[in-house]
C-alpha cells in the first residue's frame, strides 16, 4: 500500500502528519511510502531525514500517484481534493459536521475519508485519538501564552525588598487542554482554580493541586467524552459560582468547545469587567466563536486593561513534538484499518463506523452543519 504524506495548505500551519521515525515502521511493514517535497521542514524534519529511511520524496503529483492513503492534518482545500487520485482513502481533522461541501467533494471522487476528529472517545482508541494529544499541548502552551503577556510572574518569590504574592489562574473546563493547563500553571507556581459543567471532574482538578469551583444543583455532566452543552439554568449559576475569582484572577484560560457548534460564551461583558487592569485571559475556543465576547481569532487586544489572546492553532507552535504525536496516533489508528499493509473498511468496528465519513460514494455520516 502506498501511503502519500502531503503538505499543509493552511496558512502558518507548522505540524505534518507523519515523521520519519514512524514512516520507517510503515515501510518495514510492506509500505511504500512517499512525502511531498517540504512537507516536515516547519516541524524541523527535511526531506533528506525522510529520504533515509527510505521514504520517496518528490511533488505533489509524485507523491499522489497510485496513493492508497493520504494523510494530511488539517482538512484538504479544493485543489488538494481535485488533485486526489479517484478512489483513495484520507485521514485528516475534517471537521465534518460542520464542513458539509468537503464531505460532498470528497465523496464526489468516490474517497474514503476519515475524520481524526471523530474517532470515539473510547478506551480503545485512546491511542489514536488525536485530539487529545494535540489539546494537551494546546493546554501547556496556552499557559505559556498566558505568562509571556502577563506583567507579573507566577510563583511565590520572598526577597529582600519583600515578598512577591503568587499569580492567580482561573480555568474554565476541565478537559484535556484544561487539565494540562492546570498542571503547568501548578509547576510555575500559580494559586489555580478550575470550572467545569461535569462535577467528576473535581477529583482531577485536586489531584493536580487545583481547586474546582462546584456549580451545585445544575449539572451537566458529558456524553461521548464531551461535555454536553450547558443549559441557561446552568451558566447562570456558573457565572455567580466564579465571577469571585474572575475577580482576583490575573491569568484566565477558557477551552470551551462544543463539536460542531459555536463555542458558548462564559465571560460576558459584565464579567469582562470584573477583571482586574493587567490581567490576562486566553481563549483556546477562538477559532470557534470564542467563548469570551471580546476575542477574535489571532489576535491580541485590550479591553479595560485587560488583555485577550485570541488563540489560533496553538499546537502548530510546537510543531517537533505535535507532529510527533499525530503521527503516532496515525500510525495507532492505521494498526487497527490497515493490519497487513492494506486498507480494510470494517465496518462494524465502532472505531471505523465513527469516524469514516464516506466511502465508496457514499455518505456515511449525515449529520453535518454549518457552525
Amino acid at each position: 500500500m502506498k501511503i502519500a504524506i502531503l503538505k499543509e495548505s493552511r496558512s502558518g500551519e507548522k505540524r505534518v502528519a507523519a515523521t520519519p521515525q514512524v514512516c520507517s515502521q510503515w515501510i518495514k511493514g510492506g509500505n511504500e511510502v512517499a512525502v511531498e517535497s517540504g512537507a516536515g521542514a516547519q516541524a524541523f524534519y527535511s526531506d533528506k531525514t525522510y529520504t533515509a529511511v527510505g521514504v520517496s520524496a518528490g511533488t505533489r503529483a509524485e507523491t499522489l500517484k497510485d496513493a492508497r492513503l493520504v494523510l494530511m492534518v488539517n482538512p484538504p482545500d479544493a485543489d488538494t481534493i481535485k488533485e486526489l487520485p479517484s478512489g483513495c482513502a484520507i485521514a485528516s481533522l475534517l471537521y465534518h459536521r460542520s464542513n458539509p461541501e468537503l464531505v460532498a467533494a470528497l465523496n464526489a471522487k468516490n474517497i474514503s475519508a476519515y475524520s481524526l476528529d471523530a474517532i470515539p472517545r473510547i478506551s480503545r482508541a485512546q491511542s489514536m485519538d488525536v485530539l487529545s494529544s494535540q489539546s494537551n499541548l494546546a493546554g501547556y502552551k496556552a499557559v505559556i501564552k498566558g505568562a509571556e503577556n502577563l506583567g507579573k510572574i507566577f510563583p511565590m518569590l520572598m526577597t529582600a525588598a519583600g515578598t512577591i504574592t503568587p499569580s492567580r489562574v482561573l480555568i474554565f473546563g476541565v478537559g484535556v487542554a484544561g487539565l494540562q493547563a492546570i498542571a503547568t500553571a501548578k509547576r510555575l507556581g500559580a494559586v489555580v482554580e478550575a470550572t467545569d459543567v461535569r462535577p467528576e471532574t473535581k477529583e482531577q482538578v485536586e489531584s493536580l493541586g487545583g481547586k474546582f469551583i462546584e456549580v451545585k444543583g445544575a449539572e451537566v455532566g458529558s456524553e461521548g467524552g464531551y461535555a454536553k452543552e450547558a443549559s441557561e439554568e446552568y451558566r447562570q449559576k456558573q457565572r455567580e459560582a466564579v465571577n469571585k475569582s474572575l475577580s482576583m484572577a490575573d491569568l484566565v484560560i477558557t477551552t470551551a468547545l462544543v463539536p460542531g457548534r459555536k463555542a458558548p460564551i462564559l465571560v460576558d461583558s459584565e464579567q469582562l469587567d470584573l477583571m482586574k487592569p493587567g490581567s490576562v485571559l486566553v481563549d483556546m475556543a477562538a477559532e470557534q466563536g470564542g467563548n469570551c465576547v471580546g476575542t477574535e481569532p489571532g489576535t491580541i487586544k485590550e479591553i479595560n486593561g485587560v488583555k485577550i489572546i485570541g488563540c489560533v492553532n496553538l499546537p502548530s507552535e510546537l510543531p517537533m513534538n505535535s507532529s510527533d504525536l499525530f503521527a503516532k496516533n496515525i500510525d495507532a489508528l492505521l494498526k487497527l484499518i490497515a493490519p497487513k499493509s492494506e486498507l480494510l473498511f470494517d465496518m462494524e468496528d465502532e472505531i471505523v463506523k465513527g469516524s469514516l465519513i464516506c466511502h465508496e460514494g457514499k455518505l456515511l455520516q449525515g449529520e453535518t452543519q454549518q457552525s
